[in-house]
C-alpha cells in the first residue's frame, strides 16, 4: 500500500545545497493509465509497477525488469515519457521528502512527495514552510496523467 501526500513546489523556495542529498535520475514511461501499468529507469534499475485507483492512498506492486526488457516495453510507452531528477531529504519524525525535478516536456514542474505508514499520520502531517500548495487531492498531477501531455505548466 503506497499512503503519500504531494505538494507542489516553487522553485525559489527549494533547499539550497540539493546536491549534498541523494539523488534518483528516473524515467518512466506508461503502458496503460487505467489502471496504471508503469515502467521506470531508477539510476541503473529497472522496475514494472502496477497501481490501484486512488489519490491519498493505492495499491501499488513492484516487479524488476532487466534492462534489456526496460527498453523493449519503452518502445510501447503511450505518449510522454516522463524524466526528473529526485532528491531524497531526510524530514522529521524518520520521514523523508522525495523532491522531483521535472526535465523536458514538464520543465519547471517540482513536486515533493512524502510517505507514510498509515493514513491517520498523512492526515495529520503539517508540511515545512518552504512546501506549497497541497494537491494530494488532484489526479492532475499523477505522472500517469502528465504522461498523457493533455496540459501545459
Amino acid at each position: 500500500m503506497e499512503i503519500e501526500r504531494k505538494f507542489l513546489i516553487k522553485k525559489e523556495q527549494i533547499p539550497e545545497n540539493l546536491s549534498q542529498y541523494p539523488c534518483l535520475h528516473i524515467e518512466q514511461g506508461y503502458l496503460c493509465t487505467d489502471p496504471v501499468v508503469r515502467i521506470r529507469r531508477q539510476n541503473d534499475e529497472y522496475y514494472l509497477t502496477y497501481k490501484s485507483k486512488g489519490l491519498l492512498s493505492r495499491e501499488e506492486y513492484n516487479l524488476p525488469l532487466t534492462e534489456e526488457s526496460y527498453y523493449h516495453l519503452k518502445e510501447k510507452a503511450d505518449g510522454i515519457v516522463i524524466c526528473k531528477d529526485r532528491y531524497v531529504i531526510p524530514e522529521k519524525d524518520g520521514l523523508s521528502i522525495e523532491l522531483d525535478i521535472f526535465h523536458e516536456a514538464y520543465e519547471g514542474l517540482l513536486l515533493a512527495e512524502v510517505e507514510f505508514t498509515s493514513e491517520e499520520a498523512a492526515k495529520s502531517y503539517v508540511p515545512p514552510a518552504w512546501f506549497g500548495e497541497d494537491v494530494t487531492f488532484s489526479s492532475k498531477y499523477h505522472n500517469s496523467t502528465l504522461s498523457k501531455g493533455d496540459w501545459v505548466l
